[in-house]
């Protein structure tokens, strides 16, 4: 069966998950999470793609970004492989592929699906019972949605910005939203949109403008 081609559109934000080949663990250790964020700062870079939120699982990550080119996010993905796979390989001392094939991903297209997917994907390692609280998790974007702390990875987006007219505000409300799990009906949604590759609510396109201000 013919694989479907990716629904992705410049300026609309990403819900991108990939996996180790058959679950198998991508991170070893935290040099090796350091490693992935150090090139994924680079890649967002050089292939103009601004993170909304992220976390990374043992054996997969979730990214939320938005990507200024169509092919930003599938050129990010690429470039990641080649660079981490080969220092995960030299420094364990292993060859092979380390991916479960081809990236998922969804266009993530309302305010309720942005939403309730940066808090799915923060909310990760509670979900499976890694930490109580997603506050310590130190591999997500959680902290620094809900608390400040400093993480250059993360470009705010509109939907989170709405959610006060102030930081703090922005912050308190975050936290308030993570404190109980995404509705179960929403999970299924961002799963089944995710896996199948179909979008999450209606789409509008918006092309980033890079960091906002300082609220």
């Amino acid at each position: 069966m013919p694989r479907l081609p990716r629904f992705i559109l410049a300026g609309a934000p990403v819900h991108h998950v990939l996996r180790g080949n058959n679950r198998a663990g991508i991170f070893v250790d935290d040099r090796d999470r350091l490693l992935y964020r150090d090139l994924l700062l680079e890649g967002v870079r050089r292939f103009e793609c601004l993170i909304h939120a992220y976390v990374f699982m043992s054996n997969h990550t979730h990214l939320l970004l938005t990507p200024a080119t169509r092919d930003g996010v599938s050129l990010l993905t690429q470039w990641m492989g080649r660079k981490y796979v080969t220092a995960f390989n030299r420094r364990h001392r292993r060859t092979g592929t380390l991916w479960e094939g081809r990236f998922r991903s969804t266009v993530v297209g309302s305010a309720r699906y942005f939403l309730a997917c940066s808090r799915y994907i923060d909310q990760n390692p509670v979900r499976a019972e890694m930490v109580r609280a997603p506050e310590e998790y130190p591999w997500s974007s959680f902290n620094r949605l809900a608390f400040g702390t400093p993480d250059d990875l993360v470009t705010e987006h509109a939907e989170y910005r709405n959610l006060g007219l102030t930081t703090g505000e922005r912050q308190r409300a975050y936290l308030e939203l993570c404190t109980p799990p995404v509705d179960s009906a929403l999970v299924l949604d961002i799963r089944k949109a995710t896996r199948r590759g179909t979008p999450l609510g209606p789409v509008r396109t918006r092309r980033p403008r890079g960091r906002p201000p300082a609220g």
